[in-house]
Parts: structure tokens; sequence; C-alpha cells
């Protein structure tokens, strides 16, 4: 990733849990990829938790603004109640759409 990135007042207000520091060292993300995605990352509303993640479209925005976060693909981070409750990496996006990542056209009621 280029650059460093300066821990923002938006991390330091929402903190870290306990298991997101665990998965964090056990997954080998730093804080400023949590960083990253708390900035870039697209925010989806998911089961009580608020997921941002950084997908295709994050990395080419944020190279518009010259700035690369092609090594956080699929960087997640899951905020429950305003702290960080975990991060893990998964590249498929799909279960972050509202349909359930299910593909195919939403029925009518």
């Amino acid at each position: 990733m280029g650059g460093r990135w300066r821990t923002s007042a938006r991390l330091r207000s929402l903190g870290l849990e306990r298991h997101a520091e665990v998965r964090m060292q056990q997954r080998g993300l730093r804080r400023d990829a949590v960083e990253a995605a708390l900035t870039w990352g697209r925010e989806t509303a998911v089961r009580g938790a608020v997921i941002f993640a950084i997908g295709r479209r994050e990395i080419d925005a944020a190279r518009r603004e010259r700035v690369d976060l092609s090594d956080l693909h699929g960087v997640h981070v899951v905020c429950v109640h305003g702290r960080v409750r975990t991060v893990y990496r998964n590249t498929d996006l799909r279960g972050l759409r509202r349909d359930g990542g299910r593909g195919g056209r939403r029925r009518a009621p």
C-alpha cells in the first residue's frame, strides 16, 4: 500500500475490541488496513452490523486520488455498536448486496 495512514478520528472514536486486535494479528492486517477500509470502503448494513469492505471499485476510486489500495483488496471491517468487532479478508463481495448475494432478479412480494 502506498504511503502511511494516520489513525483518523474515526478509528480512534470507534475503538478496536480485543477480538479485532487478535484477528488482525492472526490475519496479518495492520491498523492502516483497518483505517483504509473505514476511509475508502463501501459501507453496508448487515444483520445489525456495519461492514466496510474494499473491492475493485473502491481500489479504482482511491487510485484516481493517487492512493494505492491494491494490496487491501477484500479487507472487511465489521463494526457493531460503534466499535470494530472483527476484521477479515474475503474478495467475494456478493454477500454484501442487499439481496444477500443470490444474484438474479428479486421477486415481487
